[in-house]
């Protein structure tokens, strides 16, 4: 299984965030899952990468060809995809995946998990989605979309589709339970 992580190309203002991009990448080499991810060394993205490739495991980079220098493309990737463009980055991620999991991150994480999570829903794809909730990173955009319920802009039903945890127990039965009963 192909896990699309996305999240930021900074470290964020708590330690919580890196120590938690560095357990996911340990859980996905566990799980024998492989890491599809933007493809940079910088931030949480590096983190998650070098948890991975440090366990012997699969770590797959997509990045657009205007970011390699800005972002820095990481050195020890098992494959580095360039691409034209963030679009194409995004539907590549999308396609390459089969889950697609947000640590914290900035608006192009936030962007990247919510095209993600719109495309799920309107069936062009069938990734789950999961916002991995460190330190209740995602709690006021949890609250969003449970007001987007209260409010009839989105169903309960499409509302359990997506997952915010902080737990890789949660989130794995969450992965297991979205494809024995979706799919």
């Amino acid at each position: 299984m192909r896990i699309a992580v996305y999240c930021g190309a900074h470290l964020g203002a708590d330690p919580a965030y890196q120590k938690a991009a560095q357990e996911l990448g340990e859980w996905l080499v566990a799980h024998d899952y492989e890491l599809i991810y933007g493809g940079s060394k910088l931030g949480l993205m590096g983190v998650v990468a070098d948890s991975v490739l440090n366990k012997g495991g699969t770590a797959i980079g997509i990045m657009p060809k205007f970011l390699s220098d800005r972002e820095r493309v990481h050195p020890g990737l098992t494959q580095i995809l360039t691409v034209a463009d963030l679009d194409e980055r995004k539907k590549m991620m999308m396609q390459e995946a089969d889950v697609c999991l947000a640590l914290p991150g900035g608006v192009g994480t936030l962007e990247e998990i919510s095209e993600a999570y719109s495309w799920m829903r309107v069936g062009q794809t069938h990734n789950p989605c999961i916002f991995f909730d460190v330190k209740n990173y995602y709690y006021l955009l949890q609250a969003f979309f449970d007001q987007m319920v209260k409010q009839d802009f989105l169903s309960q039903k499409d509302r359990q589709l997506v997952l915010f945890s902080e737990s890789l127990f949660e989130i794995d039965t969450f992965i297991h339970n979205y494809y024995q009963n979706n799919i």
